[in-house]
């Protein structure tokens, strides 16, 4: 049991802190990957089909908050494993942003695809009923930024924190000898002899 003990709880602690941001981005970033309406269609007299938009599954919902736990507990599992060895920390910094990163690689492609998903738009009111609140692509939109915005907040707190750690440690260092410091002083003014 003795070769599972951490060096420092510090890793654990960041990973744990900056995958809060993680989720809340992966979150967002699932639902546009794989969430889709509930389409019903039906034929109406005269040979047009009718068809309607409705909320998402339960199991669709499910797969959603599933799929957004995979990156912060990627990031939680870094940085235990950065624990491990020294400057785990900046480890566990540089894990962070490439988690993080890794939610925008094909965010635009997902922004497309789920407002074709939803022919009407989140709300599921088409645009021009007075009804609608969103305008088609307008949630994607404002998701796909929410992402983007949750991934700089998450990068730039891993920055800090490896900048906060480097000052830290230089901090503690012991200070360097200079040559010749080890004079004494006498304390009094310079004396004469000889007089």
């Amino acid at each position: 049991m003795r070769r599972f003990a951490t060096r420092s709880k510090a890793p654990i602690g960041l990973a744990a802190f900056l995958a809060l941001p993680v989720f809340f981005a992966s979150l967002m970033a699932a639902t546009l990957a794989i969430e889709k309406a509930r389409v019903v269609e039906w034929s109406r007299p005269g040979g047009h089909l009718a068809r309607t938009w409705h909320n998402p599954t339960g199991s669709t919902e499910a797969k959603i908050w599933l799929l957004a736990l995979v990156p912060p507990l990627l990031l939680v599992l870094a940085g235990w494993l950065a624990a491990h060895f020294p400057y785990g920390l900046y480890v566990t910094c540089a894990a962070a942003c490439v988690d993080a990163l890794a939610l925008t690689l094909r965010l635009h492609r997902w922004e497309v695809h789920h407002t074709a998903r939803f022919g009407n738009g989140e709300d599921l009111i088409a645009d021009p009923t007075t009804s609608s609140s969103l305008a088609r692509g307008e949630w994607e939109h404002d998701a796909a930024q929410t992402v983007r915005s949750l991934v700089h907040y998450t990068i730039g707190l891993a920055l800090l924190a490896a900048l906060i750690a480097l000052y830290l440690r230089y901090r503690s260092r012991p200070p360097v000898p200079v040559p010749g410091g080890d004079l004494q002083q006498t304390g009094g003014a310079p004396t004469t002899s000889g007089l």
